[in-house]
């Protein structure tokens, strides 16, 4: 479990931006890429601290290969109730 606020923040964007690309049409290998660089950019950078950032990457990976965050709910019709 994350719970440094800067880790929960690139988490939050990480995912975020994993299914707005997910959405575009990008896949999961080209998903996974972006994670690793992404992280890749975190250790060069030192935004975080590195065993932060191995957590980042394990929670960020755990969620990519997860297929329940990429489904589509189905959309059921409203029925009118009287």
């Amino acid at each position: 479990m994350l719970q440094d606020t800067a880790t929960i923040r690139c988490y939050q964007k990480l995912t975020d931006a994993f299914t707005e690309m997910w959405n575009r049409g990008y896949r999961f290998e080209e998903i996974r890429l972006y994670l690793e660089g992404y992280v890749t950019a975190l250790r060069h950078n030192s935004v975080l601290e590195p065993y932060k950032i191995n957590r980042l990457e394990e929670e960020a990976t755990r969620f990519l290969y997860d297929r329940s965050n990429f489904e589509m709910p189905a959309f059921q019709p409203e029925v009118e109730r009287y």
